[in-house]
């Protein structure tokens, strides 16, 4: 097998039967890597969950690895040496040391803990194409959301600076105020903008009620724009991958 044969196998949503096989096998392989999350107990099955999926993330980071030149902008040994440093390689790379852990023991210097694992969930964005779409949306729509970040920020911030100056009546339930310091009163506006509603902080005030109906309506019309936002472009790129698609199995025919 060439090098060329290796990265149409592991080039995750590639159209060979072989390259689909392969996703297969690494989703499972992420299932089971996972599944121990799940648990608090030990069972002795899980350590061969561990070492499955451990061995199938080593192989799979040793063949991209292998291939980085053919999926980088980079040619030549530049692009072998970058690789290491990419974010997806440092997830890989972080999700194989509980393996190398629990394979030998002159690997227990790194004392990594479990929650190492949970970053093998973020290995599903590799494989899994629904996800890979969001973030491409993300990726191309990243000045817009970022944008609507900043304002929900903004506003964050300025309605609880109100909100931690008008908020003055004591609390019957504490004997204190509502709002102890400035943090609090940016948690009570980040809850009221996405709409939570914890109930652990609320107004007792009438102008505190009435700033909280405003926040509150005003939240919902900022949280809305980046769902608007990734909807349209999630449309957008489904179209284009199937435009893509279209014309490169036209170009195969011909």
């Amino acid at each position: 097998m060439t090098r060329k044969d290796i990265y149409q196998l592991v080039e995750a949503r590639n159209e060979g039967c072989a390259s689909h096989l392969y996703d297969y096998v690494m989703l499972a392989a992420i299932v089971v890597g996972i599944t121990p999350l799940m648990f608090k107990g030990h069972h002795p099955l899980f350590w061969w969950f561990d070492l499955v999926s451990g061995i199938c993330f080593i192989v799979d980071y040793i063949l991209r690895w292998l291939t980085a030149d053919m999926s980088s902008n980079r040619k030549g040994w530049k692009a072998f040496v970058v690789y290491p440093f990419t974010i997806m390689a440092i997830i890989d790379l972080l999700s194989i040391l509980p393996t190398l852990n629990l394979l030998s023991q002159t690997f227990k210097v790194v004392r990594v803990s479990r929650l190492l694992k949970v970053l093998r969930v973020f290995k599903f964005i590799r494989y899994f194409e629904p996800l890979g779409i969001i973030l491409a949306v993300v990726r191309r729509q990243r000045n817009i959301l970022y944008t609507v970040l900043s304002l929900a920020l903004f506003y964050i911030f300025i309605t609880a600076l109100i909100m931690f100056n008008a908020e003055e009546d004591i609390n019957p339930e504490t004997g204190e105020y509502l709002f102890s310091n400035f943090f609090d009163a940016f948690y009570w506006a980040a809850c009221t903008l996405t709409t939570v509603g914890y109930g652990d902080l609320y107004p007792i005030s009438n102008v505190g009620r009435v700033i909280s109906i405003i926040s509150s309506m005003v939240g919902i019309a900022i949280i809305a724009l980046p769902s608007g936002i990734i909807t349209a472009g999630y449309l957008d790129e489904i179209k284009s991958r199937k435009e893509k698609k279209g014309k490169t199995e036209a170009e195969t025919l011909q």
